[in-house]
């Protein structure tokens, strides 16, 4: 017997320090949809829901981030635990623009996820920002 299962013990012992080093099946955060509402001049709140395979712990969506067309960053929502058996789900945040920056029809900002793993999401979403 012994003679047989040797073999698989050492692939084993090969193979599982690997895959513990393997990015998680959970993959990236997706932001899924932005809702954006005028709260007042200026400001903004911010309605983001994520998808993400939340783990637990240690892989989580962890935050997300509104920038501007140069990349700027206005606001950012940290997200304070998992969301395992919430998905998607919807967090909000009121962002106040910098002074002076104009908004006009054109005004496009990009909202991105980011999990604890993996980083920021290469899956985001351009907005533009209502007038009233």
């Amino acid at each position: 017997m012994r003679a047989i299962w040797g073999p698989f013990i050492v692939l084993a012992a090969m193979v599982l320090p690997l895959a513990a080093g393997l990015p998680s099946a959970a993959g990236e955060v997706e932001v899924v949809d932005v809702n954006v509402v005028k709260s007042g001049a200026g400001v903004y709140r911010f309605d983001v829901t994520l998808r993400h395979a939340d783990e637990g712990w240690k892989h989580y969506a962890d935050r997300w981030q509104v920038r501007d067309a140069q990349g700027r960053v206005l606001g950012t929502r940290v997200l304070a635990h998992p969301h395992v058996n919430e998905q998607p789900f919807t967090r909000s945040k009121r962002i106040e623009l910098p002074s002076g920056m104009s908004v006009t029809a054109n005004t496009k900002l990009k909202v991105r996820g980011h999990d604890k793993v993996h980083g920021w999401g290469k899956r985001e979403l351009t907005v533009s920002l209502p007038k009233r």
